[in-house]
């Protein structure tokens, strides 16, 4: 005999279910203890994507706007959930994040989240690998920058974008190692590979990148000429796990980063699961946000990446915060 379920929960598609891609399913939910829901809103993430605001959120402005799957309210069949269509040019591992929006008369409205992990298989062989970008790549020349606004340099992280063509005729994207993805570099003294797909300059001079999927494989030139000068990425630390109650202020702190030259450090903050909150100071070495009200333990996790100077990034590093009643 199952538990009966006490908090807001997705119970359709399950943790860990495999999706086709492009194809549509049921959503459901559970309210468990909490009583008037108006809407359930559901949204699609990738594994490491940032939360992004709603388009009717007050703190919207300036910010991406992150696309509505389904909305769901109690006329619909099943009650709050409803058909929802699996994103069709994505594989790999994906968030399905429902908020459910709450009535509390004159006090206005508060939400509750649930989130689960499954994974996008295609729905149809892969035929070729391609790369959006320009080829060969050329790293180094004035003009072009990182995410981060620094000049490409020595010690800079980034990520490839690299594409399936399907025999669907679809074009999906397939940067992540979870997508079945995997790296080689012909020479690690130029471009070295790092986890989760990643890539780091580290000297001058020519490299291949060769990337495989699926028994695919393809090749991209990389011609890096930066600046002479040895630098050692930064190491960022967003600290350690923990849980706090709703309602209490949560600082989030990487002030334990370091640079092994002792150069200042940059730093970037961003929301990597849970529903939105809004993060205060995300570019200073501490963050911090109001915890908001919830029926069961949530957890929200963040990531936070650290450049020097000089243009060198560190790996991401993730904390999670579990907020209990």
């Amino acid at each position: 005999m199952p538990f009966p379920v006490h908090a807001f929960k997705i119970t359709e598609p399950p943790e860990g279910a495999k999706l086709a891609a492009g194809t549509t399913i049921t959503a459901r939910v559970d309210l468990g203890r909490d009583t008037g829901v108006v809407t359930v809103r559901y949204y699609w993430y990738g594994e490491q994507d940032e939360v992004l605001v709603e388009q009717d959120d007050s703190t919207a402005t300036g910010s991406i706007v992150a696309p509505v799957a389904l909305i769901g309210s109690i006329e619909q069949e099943p009650a709050f959930g409803g058909p929802l269509n699996v994103p069709h040019d994505i594989i790999g591992p994906m968030r399905l994040l429902a908020v459910a929006e709450i009535s509390r008369g004159r006090l206005g409205t508060r939400s509750v989240f649930d989130e689960v992990i499954v994974t996008i298989t295609p729905p149809a062989a892969l035929t070729a690998i391609d790369f959006e970008t320009d080829k060969p790549l050329q790293l180094g020349r004035a003009g072009q920058s990182s995410a981060f606004g620094h000049v490409d340099s020595m010690g800079k992280v980034f990520e490839l974008p690299v594409v399936g063509e399907f025999a669907d005729r679809v074009t999906r994207h397939i940067n992540s190692p979870a997508s079945g993805t995997s790296y080689t570099s012909s020479n690690s003294t130029v471009i070295k590979v790092l986890r989760d797909g990643l890539l780091q300059i580290v000297g001058n001079g020519k490299a291949i990148i060769t990337v495989s999927n699926r028994g695919k494989q393809a090749s991209l030139d990389v011609d890096v000429n930066v600046n002479e000068e040895p630098n050692e990425p930064p190491i960022a630390d967003s600290g350690t796990n923990r849980s706090v109650k709703a309602g209490s202020r949560v600082k989030l702190s990487g002030l334990k980063s370091r640079d092994p030259e002792g150069e200042a450090l940059y730093y970037s903050w961003s929301q990597v699961r849970g529903s939105k909150v809004a993060l205060l100071d995300a570019n200073n070495s501490e963050a911090s946000f109001l915890a908001p009200t919830v029926s069961e333990p949530r957890t929200y996790r963040f990531k936070l990446r650290v450049t020097d100077k000089k243009g060198a990034d560190s790996l991401p590093a993730l904390v999670e915060v579990t907020v209990e009643p």
